[in-house]
C-alpha cells in the first residue's frame, strides 16, 4: 500500500512539474530543425511556420537547416536534444515512414525517440507520360505494359527516393514489369523524360503542371486518394483503376520523446491555428501544399500506416542504404 502512495505521489509530482514548465514556456528561442538544406519545400514551410510560430508564442522561433544523408543527420540531432520543447523539426515520408526500411541502421527511431505534434501539409503527385508513350490512361498504360514487360521505363530522383518508391508500388499493385531507371534527383529526371529517355515518371503536381499544360507531357492521374484541386479533372489512381494506391509527399511537426505532454499541446494548438488561417493555406498552396492538421495521436497512427505500406515498397525495390 505504502508503495502504491509513493507510485502516486511520484506521478502527481511529475505532473505538476510538467504542467508548471508547459505554463511558462518558451522560456527561450526556439530551434526548429529542418534536415534538408535551403530552398527546399521542407525549408520554405519551415521558415513560413517559424515565423507564425514566433508571433505566436512570443519568443524566437528559428530554423536551423541541417542537410545532410538523406536527412538522417537532422533528424538525430533532433532526437537528442534537450525534450523541453526548444527543439522541434520539421519531418516527413521520407525520414519518418520510409528511412526505418531503406537504411540498413539508423541512429535514431522514429517512434521510440520522438513525440507527434501534428501533421502540416501534404504535396501530391502526378503520373505523366511522355507524348510518344501510346497510353491515355492508368488503364491503358498498364495494358501497354502488360503487353511489354519490362521494356517501359519510370525514372525517378535516385534510388530510395519517393519517386523511385512510387514506382515500385505502382508495380506491385498493377501487376506489371516496368524498369526503373535512376537520376540524381528531379534535376536529371524531369529532363530526361522531357527527352524522351524515360517513358513515365511520379513527380509533384507543381513541377509537372507546367510541363502538363504546355503539352510537352500527358498527366494520367494524381498519386493521391484525393484529387488536386490544381487540376481537379483528373482522375486519382484509385479512380482509375488501381484500388489502394495512395502516394503523397507529407509534411510533420514532430519533438524530441520525452517533451511534456502540456508542451506538446501547446505547440500543438498553435500550429492548428495557424494552419487553418487563410493566408497561412495560400502560402502553402503557393508551394504546391495542402495544410493537413492531426492530433498527435492521429499522427502517430498514420506514421505508423505509412511505414508498413512504404516497407512492401522498399522490399519489393531491392533498395538499401547502408
Amino acid at each position: 500500500m505504502a508503495n502504491l502512495i509513493l507510485m502516486c505521489i511520484a506521478i502527481a509530482g511529475a505532473w505538476f512539474h510538467s504542467a508548471q514548465a508547459a505554463e511558462i514556456y518558451p522560456t527561450k528561442t526556439i530551434r526548429l530543425i529542418v534536415a534538408y538544406p535551403p530552398g527546399g519545400i521542407y525549408d520554405v514551410l519551415g521558415r513560413v511556420l517559424a515565423e507564425k510560430l514566433t508571433a505566436a508564442l512570443g519568443r524566437q522561433v528559428i530554423v536551423d537547416n541541417r542537410g545532410g544523408a538523406g536527412g538522417v543527420i537532422g533528424t538525430d540531432l533532433a532526437a537528442k536534444a534537450p525534450a523541453d520543447g526548444h527543439t522541434i523539426i520539421l519531418g516527413g515520408v521520407a525520414i519518418f515512414a520510409i528511412a526505418p526500411s531503406l537504411y540498413s541502421k539508423l541512429p535514431f527511431d522514429v517512434v521510440r525517440d520522438f513525440a507527434p505534434i501534428t501533421m502540416v501539409g501534404t504535396a501530391k503527385h502526378l503520373l505523366v507520360v511522355h507524348p510518344s508513350v501510346p497510353a491515355r490512361s492508368v488503364k491503358e498504360l498498364v495494358a501497354l505494359a502488360k503487353a511489354r514487360p519490362d521494356q517501359l521505363t519510370f525514372g525517378s530522383g535516385g534510388n530510395g527516393a519517393l519517386t523511385h518508391l512510387a514506382g515500385e508500388l505502382f508495380k506491385a499493385v498493377a501487376h506489371v514489369r516496368i524498369l526503373h531507371v535512376p537520376y540524381k534527383g528531379a534535376g536529371g529526371s524531369i529532363p530526361a523524360l522531357l527527352a524522351g529517355e524515360s517513358d513515365m515518371l511520379f513527380e509533384s503536381v507543381l513541377i509537372m503542371q507546367p510541363h502538363v499544360q504546355q503539352g510537352r507531357l500527358r498527366a494520367l492521374a494524381v498519386t493521391s486518394r484525393e484529387r488536386s484541386p490544381v487540376m481537379p479533372s483528373l482522375p486519382t489512381m484509385i479512380e482509375a483503376g488501381l484500388p489502394g494506391y495512395d502516394v503523397s509527399n507529407w509534411f510533420a511537426m514532430y519533438a524530441p520523446a520525452a517533451t511534456p505532454r502540456p508542451v506538446i499541446d501547446r505547440l500543438h494548438n498553435e500550429l492548428v491555428s495557424i494552419l487553418r488561417d487563410p493566408e497561412m493555406q495560400a502560402k502553402l498552396s503557393a508551394q504546391g501544399a495542402e495544410p493537413a492538421v492531426s492530433t498527435p495521436e492521429e499522427l502517430a497512427t498514420f506514421s505508423k500506416a505509412e511505414a508498413a505500406k512504404w516497407a512492401v515498397a522498399v522490399r519489393n525495390s531491392g533498395a538499401k542504404i547502408d
